[in-house]
C-alpha cells in the first residue's frame, strides 16, 4: 500500500476549504440549484432545520444528498414549471444518511478512502481548533512507527474510521465539506508517490465497472430517469446492433444536467426519446436545454401545440434534423460528435488520464469503449470515482 494513505489525515485536505453553507429540508428547489450550481458531482447535501441558530452541522442532521437528476425528474413528473421549483427540498430529497458521515480531521486516509468506496460521499469535517502532541503534522505513522498521543494514550483504535488522535481545542463550531473530488484531486498531486499505478492501463488494474446502466436510444427519456443508479448517477444512452455490441451516443446524468435549466429539461424528458434528448443538449451546447431565447419556458411548458404545428420548444430542442426514430444510426452518431458528447476514454488509457479527464471537467463518471474495435464508441463500462479509489489501494505496494 502507498505509504501516502498512512501519512497524510483527513485534516490535510481541509486547507483552503470553505466553511459548509447548509442546505435545509425547508429550503425550495430554487435555492437547491442555485447550491447545486456551485457544488462538485451535481449534488449537495440536504440538512434537517436547527433546533437552535447556533447549532453546529452534524451527522444526526444529516437528511441526504439532492442532485441535479432528482430536480429535473420532479419537475418532470409535476408537470407544473416555474411553479413546482418553489417546492420544498425535503419533498424531493431522497433520505439516506450513509452517504455523509461526520470524521475527525486525524482520519487516515486509508481510511477515509475504504469509507468513500463502500459509498460515503461526502465527509463532514470539523475545521478550527488545534492539534497537540503530534511530532509530524497530520501524520500519524512517522518512520514505520505510530505516534503516541500524550493525553490520548495508546493508539489501539487505530483502524477506526474516525479516529480521534489527540485533543481538539475550539471555539465557535466551523466545518467544511469534503467531497470526493476533493480526494480525487489530493490523488492527482501525488502521482509519484503512486507510481506506477497511475501510468497503468485501467483494464489491468480492475478499474472498469462491466455493470453499468444504459437505456435504448428510442426509449422514453424518463426511462432513463427512473433507471440511474446513486454512484455514478448516470445512465449511458445506446443503440444495441443486432449482433448485441451496445454503442453509446450520449448520457443522462446529474454532471449533464449540472448547470442546466431544469424546466426545460424537465419538459425534454417528459416528452422526448433517451436519443433525443441528448442529441438536442449537443446543439444547444454543453449546458444543453438552457439556451432556448424564448420568453417564458413555463408558459410554453402549459401551451399548446397549434394545428399542424409543433410548440417552439420542441423544434427548438430536437431540431428539424434529428428524426431519430427514422435516421440511420451511422447518421444519428456523426450528429451527435460535439460540445455535449459522453465523457469517454478506451479500455487502454491510464488510470492517470482518466483521473485528469475528470477532474478537468468536473464529471464523476467516464464511459469506457473498447480500444479494439473498429468504431470508437463500442461501450464495455465505466469509470466512476469508487472504482478509482479501489484500483489506487487494491493495487497500491
Amino acid at each position: 500500500m502507498a505509504a501516502v494513505f498512512y501519512h497524510h489525515v483527513v485534516g490535510d485536505l481541509t486547507v483552503g476549504k470553505p466553511e459548509i453553507a447548509e442546505l435545509s429540508d425547508a429550503d425550495t428547489l430554487d435555492d437547491a440549484a442555485r447550491a447545486i450550481a456551485g457544488s462538485p458531482e451535481g449534488a449537495v447535501p440536504v440538512w434537517r432545520a436547527r433546533a437552535a441558530p447556533d447549532e453546529p452541522p452534524s451527522g444526526a442532521r444529516f437528511l441526504g444528498m439532492i442532485s441535479a437528476v432528482d430536480i429535473a425528474a420532479f419537475l418532470a413528473g409535476a408537470g407544473a414549471g416555474d411553479r413546482a421549483m418553489r417546492a420544498a427540498v425535503g419533498e424531493v430529497v431522497q433520505p439516506n444518511q450513509d452517504l455523509l458521515r461526520e470524521v475527525d480531521p486525524g482520519t487516515r486516509l486509508i481510511d477515509a478512502l475504504e469509507l468513500m468506496r463502500n459509498g460515503v460521499k461526502r465527509f463532514l469535517v470539523r475545521k478550527n481548533g488545534s492539534w497537540t502532541g503530534i511530532t509530524k503534522r497530520f501524520s500519524m505513522l512517522y518512520n514505520g512507527k505510530w505516534m503516541k498521543n500524550s493525553e490520548s494514550g495508546s493508539p489501539s483504535s487505530a483502524g477506526s474510521s474516525n479516529m480521534q488522535l489527540s485533543p481538539f481545542i475550539s471555539c465557535a463550531e466551523r466545518f467544511c465539506c469534503l467531497s470526493r473530488e476533493d480526494i480525487l484531486r489530493f490523488l492527482i498531486g501525488c502521482l509519484g508517490a503512486l507510481a506506477p499505478i497511475p501510468l497503468s492501463p485501467i483494464c489491468t488494474l480492475g478499474a472498469i465497472n462491466p455493470h453499468y446502466c444504459h437505456v435504448e436510444a428510442s426509449a422514453p427519456a424518463m426511462e432513463a430517469i427512473q433507471k440511474i443508479p446513486g454512484d455514478p448517477c448516470g445512465v449511458a444512452v445506446v443503440e444495441t446492433t443486432p449482433d448485441g455490441v451496445r454503442k453509446i451516443i450520449g448520457d443522462i446524468s446529474a454532471y449533464k444536467l449540472w448547470k442546466c435549466d431544469y424546466v426545460a429539461a424537465a419538459w425534454a424528458l417528459a416528452n422526448l426519446s433517451a436519443g433525443q434528448f441528448v442529441i438536442g443538449a449537443d446543439e444547444n451546447g454543453s449546458t444543453p436545454i438552457s439556451a432556448f431565447p424564448v420568453p417564458s419556458i413555463s408558459s410554453l411548458l402549459s401551451e399548446e401545440a397549434e394545428p399542424g404545428r409543433s410548440p417552439r420548444l420542441l423544434k427548438k430542442f430536437s431540431s428539424r434534423n434529428i428524426g431519430f426514430l427514422n435516421s440511420q444510426a451511422n447518421q444519428v452518431r456523426s450528429m451527435y460528435r460535439g460540445r455535449s458528447s459522453p465523457l469517454m476514454c478506451r479500455s487502454t488509457s491510464s488510470l492517470a488520464a482518466v483521473m485528469a479527464q475528470m477532474l478537468s471537467h468536473r464529471a464523476t463518471h467516464v464511459w469506457v469503449t473498447d480500444a479494439e474495435a473498429e468504431e470508437e464508441d463500442v461501450l464495455v463500462g465505466v469509470v466512476g470515482y469508487t472504482d478509482i479509489f479501489a484500483a489506487v489501494t487494491r493495487n497500491g505496494a
